[in-house]
């Protein structure tokens, strides 16, 4: 049985977190079936190599210019109205090659939990985050 209600969440009653991924991401909406969160990247900068176990993600470019690397194609420029489809436990990372911000939604089914999520670069150097 489906629990869901029509409603509207207003934009700016949603905070931005800054991530050790090295992007910024706030969470637009999320329930057990699917979440939508933005991310933004800023110019120069490429996101942590990942993986999510079991869920499937979808990229949605809104605004900026980047590049993508998702395991098993080759590297590809992306731009605004573009979307990159990530299977569970594929290899992804983005890098801004513009000198504005990435932004890009990421929509994840099921729901983005912090369990699902898989960092490859901590995981080849397990020390790299030690004190």
């Amino acid at each position: 049985m489906n629990n869901l209600k029509p409603k509207i969440i207003k934009a700016n009653s949603l905070t931005e977190k800054q991530t050790y991924e090295r992007c910024a991401i706030v969470e637009n909406y999320g329930s057990e079936d699917v979440s939508v969160a933005r991310a933004r990247v800023k110019s120069g900068v490429t996101t942590v190599a990942h993986h999510l176990s079991g869920v499937e993600e979808i990229y949605l470019i809104a605004s900026g210019q980047g590049k993508v690397t998702v395991e098993g194609l080759e590297p590809a420029d992306v731009v605004e109205g573009d979307v990159v489809v990530i299977p569970p436990g594929i290899s992804q990372r983005i890098a801004n090659t513009g000198k504005n911000d990435l932004v890009f939604y990421c929509i994840c089914t099921p729901r983005f939990t912090p369990k699902c999520y898989h960092d490859e670069e901590a995981e080849k150097n397990p020390h790299q985050n030690l004190p």
